[in-house]
């Protein structure tokens, strides 16, 4: 463990909020940096301090908060490629700059990704070592921004490392009628709850470990999406979803080109170098990470 820090979280969200409460109640000086006043609102409501700044605009990027760590936790709010290079791209690289110029630079950044970076493979296992091969546009940004995380903040003296998060699930993100209404199409589920996703990165700010490196973030389990929704359906004491295959959902003539390449990727992300570094998972697979969920819906169905 480390002497108390001063952490900056750029782009303090769904993960950001979750890590600047953990890393509040850890003892560290937490700022959660927002575009919007409702966003600092929530995190203020969620115990540490805001920030109001545009990570697009330059001058707001000047007046960031000094920081002993970043984390660069921004989202393009599911915009395409080219809103997604302003942010994870180009916002990343002037924060990098910024901050690596200043008198005292920050000694940690941790840049959270996507395991989107894949692409396809088929079904078969994926680590830190997979090479890269994304299948859109977003996702190509990604293997860019992901580089410019470690490499710029190298060239800074500022080591920076890669969070590559599996799907985020948790409180207001469990989507379960998604799953036990359907139709629910094949493939694998790669997922992390957010308490462990802003754990993992926590831990390895902590813990000092990975620096410069790449970790994917993810549970110990990959899960079957019709078993999964088989187990959901079972569980909240409802008919298993109806099911389709992947060539009878590409025959919605209203896919877009990007939506085609996802439903066709399918891979299964390995937790074995997290698990390694030391960070115990609090919601190992879908079957502890879902218990709240589905306890919820019985409490709603009873009513």
């Amino acid at each position: 463990m480390v002497d108390p820090q001063r952490v900056v979280v750029l782009g303090c969200g769904y993960i950001g909020l979750e890590l600047g409460r953990q890393l509040t109640d850890a003892g560290h000086d937490v700022v959660g940096v927002r575009r919007s006043e409702t966003g600092c609102a929530a995190i203020e409501d969620a115990g540490f301090a805001a920030h109001q700044a545009d990570l697009t605009n330059p001058d707001d990027i000047a007046g960031l908060p000094e920081a002993d760590w970043l984390v660069f936790a921004a989202s393009s709010g599911g915009r395409d490629a080219e809103a997604a290079r302003e942010i994870y791209v180009e916002a990343l690289d002037n924060v990098i700059r910024e901050y690596g110029g200043r008198e005292s630079p920050p000694d940690r950044l941790v840049y959270t990704s996507s395991t989107g970076v894949y692409g396809d493979h088929d079904g078969e296992w994926v680590d830190e070592s997979t090479p890269l091969e994304p299948t859109t546009a977003k996702t190509r940004v990604l293997v860019e921004a992901e580089k410019v995380a470690r490499e710029r903040s190298a060239a800074y003296g500022i080591d920076g490392s890669v969070a590559r998060f599996s799907g985020l699930y948790g409180p207001d993100r469990y989507r379960l009628d998604r799953y036990i209404e359907g139709p629910v199409t094949e493939g694998y589920l790669n997922m992390v709850h957010r308490a462990d996703a802003a754990g993992a990165v926590a831990y390895l700010l902590t813990h000092d470990c990975a620096r410069g490196e790449v970790v994917l973030v993810t549970d110990d389990e990959p899960v079957d999406k019709w078993k999964f929704a088989d187990w959901l359906a079972a569980e909240c004491g409802v008919d298993s979803p109806p099911k389709r295959t992947t060539q009878q959902r590409l025959t919605d003539e209203g896919l877009s080109e990007a939506a085609r390449r996802r439903i066709q990727t399918s891979k299964r992300c390995s937790n074995e170098k997290l698990r390694t570094l030391g960070y115990t998972l609090q919601y190992p697979t879908f079957r502890e990470g879902y218990r709240a969920a589905v306890d919820s819906y019985g409490n709603r169905t009873a009513e």
